[in-house]
């Protein structure tokens, strides 16, 4: 059976040490969260994902939801309770205005337990996570009226949200949806149409289910600048705000999916179900793409957390799956073979696991950080700064870490060898999870074009000038240290090649749009290495730091250093293959004529 410990203190090293979350007590909310307190939050949410959340993967994998006659769904056993546990701690309000019933704490606090909850459990956590994101749109597009019948409900965990984007002929491009708003001359609109791919979308979970809805107001324009964003609950409520019967929302299936059997996903279906507008008439993408991009981020984490599950049972089973012996001479005298975990194959792909589960931890928690200056710094040249790395990462987070997230459980199971296969150790799951994300909340090709398209060049390439400024600092500061020498050299090269690849673009993609498609890919995942790269040299200058202060921490301190090695040894060096790649333009991708494929 798999298991699951929460990453504590690698996450209190990169809160504490490598991010100086201790600087940042004058922005809102960080004061609340004093060391001693985020210490205890951390041990507390890894109790529960332990304890509560992870007995419950494989089962709900195993026995997935159920759609009875009348429409409704049931969830797996056990998720019930787990959810009542989730909420009854406060966990879904962490970093919820406290006007609204939340805690204010960080939204940085809550991505660090967000990790340990969603490598415990994916399936059931998507369930609230749907829910945060509902919740962003409301607070920052929603009437008070709005923010004050809906936000309270879904803080405290009663109600869920969903958000309703895809239809069956629809997907990236939104501008072909059909779902039809009708107004009702009262302010509310009566909502028709069919979406796919609802993400709980229909449970027993919570007594309603805010399902935030794109569609079409007649007579609006057409494609993407017609669209409108709607609140449409599950049940109507009362001029009190209780639910007060159906209001022609509807499951009409769930879908048959590869994993994430423990949420429902769900075909939903609107018969002039009344809805409220949120947002501005036909502003519907701006108000969605508030919740987008949280989830964006959130499903970025979901690539981290799989990975982290998958990289401990594999590490387990290396450490106790005998097999051979090692190549310098037996290790294990008193048995028949050798533990697998002395083959350099092996360790090669334990090592890529944590090499980038450790980095992709701190990028995640770097761009949580960033998230909360934007939204609680007094300073403008603060907020705006932050606001740039936000835009220019979201994609890279998104994308990035969901790749090598599915890389990482492929190679995880690996190491099972043909034990990974079989679902006796549920390294099947992993994979099969950990597939969605680089498809669901936009594909990770489009989070590419995204960020070449739209982010790179937003404000005169503002924003990745002033990443570029801020990893080349760091390495000539670290420059003449012979320490950081083999950090730093590898950084370097790895940043040059970035720049490379942006001024290639910058002279070859205008003229060519294609040489940009074609680039996109490449670009972010160069972009997303050379950003795990800083990390890296930042957690590896920080180990340095506190070996030479002296403590108890020297052997988890070493094992930074020589994690940062070998990413800046092994796995740096693939930026040069990307830059080749993105300096071959588009002729070849593109040479073939459609009816040779």
């Amino acid at each position: 059976m798999p298991t699951y410990r929460a990453p504590v203190r690698d996450t209190l090293f990169v809160l504490r040490d490598v991010l100086g979350y201790g600087r940042y007590d004058n922005l809102p909310g960080f004061a609340d969260a004093s060391p001693d307190v985020l210490e205890a939050i951390l041990a507390e949410g890894a109790r529960l994902a332990e304890n509560v959340m992870q007995p419950l993967n494989r089962a709900g994998d195993t026995e997935g939801c159920t759609r009875h006659e009348d429409g409704s769904v049931s969830t797996p056993k056990g998720f019930g309770e787990a959810y009542r546990h989730y909420c009854e701690g406060g966990w879904m309000g962490l970093s919820a205005p406290v006007e609204y019933g939340g805690q204010g704490l960080p939204y940085l606090v809550h991505s660090a337990v967000g990790e340990y909850l969603s490598s415990a459990n994916m399936a059931l956590m998507m369930y609230p996570g749907l829910t945060q994101g509902a919740i962003a749109a409301i607070l920052t597009h929603g009437t008070d009226a709005q923010k004050n019948r809906f936000l309270p409900k879904m803080i405290e965990g009663a109600w869920t949200g969903t958000m309703n984007l895809t239809e069956p002929h629809c997907g990236t491009d939104l501008g072909l949806l059909r779902t039809r708003a009708v107004p009702n001359g009262d302010g509310s609109y009566k909502i028709s149409g069919q979406k796919i791919f609802i993400s709980a979308g229909e449970h027993d979970l919570s007594e309603n289910i805010v399902h935030l809805v794109l569609a079409r107001i007649e007579g609006a324009p057409e494609g993407t600048k017609g669209i409108s964003l709607f609140i449409v609950p599950k049940l109507k409520l009362d001029e009190d705000g209780n639910p007060a019967g159906p209001n022609g929302v509807s499951c009409g299936a769930l879908e048959e999916k590869m994993g994430i059997h423990g949420n429902a996903t769900c075909v939903m279906n609107y018969d002039a179900a009344e809805g409220t507008l949120l947002g501005t008439e036909n502003g519907g993408l701006k108000a969605m793409f508030t919740m987008m991009n949280e989830a964006r981020l959130g499903v970025g984490m979901q690539g981290l957390a799989i990975a982290e599950a998958a990289y401990q049972n594999a590490a387990d089973y290396a450490r106790e799956r005998l097999q051979g012996r090692a190549l310098t001479g037996v290790k294990a005298p008193g048995e028949k073979a050798d533990p697998i975990i002395v083959h350099p194959d092996i360790r090669r792909m334990l090592m890529t696991m944590r090499a980038f589960n450790e980095a992709g931890r701190a990028l995640l928690l770097w761009t949580a950080l960033q998230s909360d200056i934007a939204h609680r710094s007094e300073d403008e040249a603060e907020r705006a700064q932050a606001e740039d790395h936000l835009a220019l990462m979201t994609p890279v987070i998104k994308g990035v870490l969901t790749d090598k997230g599915f890389e990482n459980a492929v190679m995880a199971q690996q190491v099972f060898g043909g034990h990974g296969y079989i679902e006796e150790h549920g390294m099947s799951q992993f994979v099969r999870d950990a597939r969605i994300t680089q498809i669901y909340e936009g594909a990770n090709g489009i989070q590419a074009l995204d960020l070449v398209g739209r982010k790179l060049p937003q404000d005169g390439g503002r924003a990745v000038q002033t990443f570029f400024a801020t990893v080349g600092e760091f390495c000539e500061t670290h420059r003449a240290d012979e320490k950081m020498a083999p950090y730093t050299k590898a950084l370097k090269k790895g940043l040059n090649d970035l720049q490379s690849a942006t001024l290639w673009l910058m002279q070859n993609a205008m003229q060519k749009p294609d040489n940009a498609g074609a680039a996109s890919y490449d670009y972010m995942h160069l972009l997303g290495l050379v950003a795990l790269g800083y990390m890296w040299g930042r957690t590896v200058k920080t180990a340095q730091d506190r070996l030479a202060e002296g403590g108890e921490d020297t052997s988890f301190l070493e094992e930074k250093l020589v994690l940062g090695r070998f990413f800046m040894e092994r796995v740096m060096p693939e930026t040069g293959a990307h830059l080749a790649r993105i300096a071959s333009g588009a002729e070849t991708v593109m040479a073939l004529p459609a009816e040779a494929f």
